[in-house]
């Protein structure tokens, strides 16, 4: 299958256009590269574009046949989000009904799009299902929400058929830790505790210590980037005879702030310092997922669930790229 993947030089965007032409597929790299790194994409096609320019996308879905879009650009900064509404609005929501639209204009009908867990907000029971109520609580979160809601209507319409794949916290690195996570700045929690181990940060904060949890630090729902991967490959297989497909992807077990902290010294062999400050304003307690479903339909099933194979692989990339990619 020839698959767009649109923001395909990013972190997930580069790891699953490695996935697809390992299988088979023919991915082409659809960038802006205001985020993203041409060194994670070398050997496969890519174009130059942005999500804006209808007339570019719809020359690209037509001159290089393609049959499916898969779309990983949208910005991903929660507190970002609340800064600068307006921002996220016109990438997440507006520049995604673009890319609907040029596929319409296409003929092209299959569409995986990659969501989040921030649609559920805080939710009222953990772990959590699909079936929870959406109730996102910052821009970044709304604007996902609104592009499934939008996915849903068009695809009543008959003209599309789609995934949407509702993550929890991605990480490690895939292609037994040559493709990593290189954002700029950094936010994520894993490879900010990696920079402490590697001194290139003078220590890793907590963001609050008295939560209702066993070691009073916020619990996260972890999945290795390539087990995210798959479960994308396998919701593209079923577009043929699935209009709608909404899926959370995680592990289903939780890890908190100090386990990984822990972790990551084992792997490292490091110390570090740890400073402990105080909670973050809208940060649950404990935000764990139940993606049974993906399990029972996609026949998904984690390989590397184990937090210390995780943390190995991104420990690997990060000290085989110090500086991050060389673009």
């Amino acid at each position: 299958m020839n698959v767009l993947v649109c923001g395909g030089a990013g972190y997930i965007g580069s790891n699953m256009t490695a996935l697809l032409a390992a299988g088979g597929h023919e991915p082409v790299v659809y960038d802006n590269f205001s985020k993203g790194h041409r060194s994670a994409v070398r050997g496969v096609q890519v174009v130059a574009g942005d999500l804006a320019d209808f007339q570019g996308l719809v020359k690209v879905l037509r001159e290089r046949k393609i049959e499916a879009v898969m779309h990983f650009a949208a910005s991903i900064e929660v507190g970002e989000s609340v800064q600068e509404p307006l921002r996220y609005y016109r990438n997440n929501l507006s520049n995604t009904q673009n890319v609907l639209s040029a596929m319409e204009a296409a003929g092209v009908q299959k569409f995986v799009f990659s969501s989040t867990a921030a649609v559920y907000g805080m939710p009222e029971t953990v772990p959590i299902t699909e079936e929870a109520p959406k109730k996102p609580i910052n821009p970044y979160g709304e604007t996902k929400l609104a592009v499934e809601r939008m996915c849903r209507y068009q695809a009543d319409t008959g003209r599309l058929h789609y995934a949407a794949l509702r993550y929890f916290n991605a990480c490690g690195a895939g292609d037994n830790g040559n493709r990593g996570e290189d954002h700029r700045p950094e936010s994520h929690l894993i490879p900010l505790i990696i920079q402490a181990a590697m001194g290139k940060r003078p220590d890793i904060k907590i963001y609050g210590t008295d939560y209702p949890t066993p070691d009073g630090t916020c619990i996260r729902d972890y999945i290795h980037i390539d087990d995210l991967c798959r479960a994308h490959l396998l919701a593209l297989n079923r577009l043929d005879s699935h209009v709608e497909q909404t899926f959370n992807l995680g592990n289903g077990q939780g890890y908190s702030v100090r386990e990984v902290i822990e972790a990551v010294k084992r792997v490292s062999g490091k110390d570090f310092k740890v400073v402990e400050t105080a909670r973050r304003p809208g940060d649950p307690a404990v935000l764990t997922s139940d993606a049974t479903k993906a399990k029972l339909e996609l026949g998904w099933q984690p390989q590397m669930p184990s937090l210390e194979d995780i943390v190995a692989t991104a420990w690997k990339w990060h000290t085989s790229h110090p500086d991050g990619y060389q673009d």
